[in-house]
């Protein structure tokens, strides 16, 4: 095997890549910020900083209308595509804490975006499996319960658009996904990759952003 590249990620070059990329805004910088300070145990569970222009950006490249996210937290990553859907687009975001979410509904009230969000409280597969089994979803994020990836993915898969796209979070799992005795969650996580990996329905790449991130369009 040979590796192209080995640039290694240090804060400073880390901080580099985060003032060439777009800034997060007033009411953005503010939740990631609270969220540190109120669940400092937790906060390893927000989607990374630069993970918001990113799904952003893939909003408006998927030009997306109806978006589902599986695990919420406290909003951030559904503050960043709330705001790049048309007034008419919807995001329905599945989490199963009252007191997580209601963070991101402050932030999304300030930010003018709440009537494109709607929060729904449940165990996520429930919430999908209620969904119209036919395809419209243009782009799906997947953040939640590892155990869980590839139940919420089959459920996604057959309710994705064609050309519709899902991304998923956390697929390197802080690099343990390559230890042959993994358990827990990482043993999830690596069923999962290979899971997706072999799915002929989609065409999948992994890429090394953040804690891995996973782009599969449906055929």
């Amino acid at each position: 095997m040979t590796k192209g590249n080995s640039t290694k990620i240090t804060d400073e070059l880390y901080a580099y890549m985060l003032d060439h990329n777009p800034p997060l805004d007033a009411v953005q910088r503010d939740l990631v910020e609270t969220t540190y300070a109120t669940f400092p145990d937790y906060a390893g569970m927000q989607s990374a900083q630069e993970q918001g222009p990113l799904l952003a950006f893939l909003v408006r490249l998927t030009g997306a209308r109806h978006i589902v996210e599986v695990g919420t937290f406290t909003g951030f990553s559904a503050l960043s595509m709330a705001q790049a859907l048309p007034e008419d687009g919807r995001l329905i975001a599945c989490d199963v804490s009252e007191e997580w979410t209601a963070y991101g509904k402050e932030a999304w009230t300030r930010a003018g975006v709440a009537s494109r969000i709607d929060l729904r409280i449940a165990p996520a597969v429930d919430t999908l499996r209620a969904m119209p089994a036919e395809p419209h979803i243009d782009l799906a994020y997947v953040d939640a319960d590892k155990g869980n990836y590839i139940a919420y993915w089959e459920e996604l898969v057959p309710r994705m658009r064609q050309g519709g796209l899902i991304v998923a979070d956390n697929v390197l799992f802080h690099g343990e996904v390559v230890d042959p005795s993994a358990s827990g969650s990482a043993a999830a996580i690596q069923k999962f990759n290979d899971h997706v990996a072999a799915d002929q329905r989609m065409e999948s790449v992994l890429l090394a952003i953040s804690d891995g991130l996973t782009l599969s369009r449906k055929r």
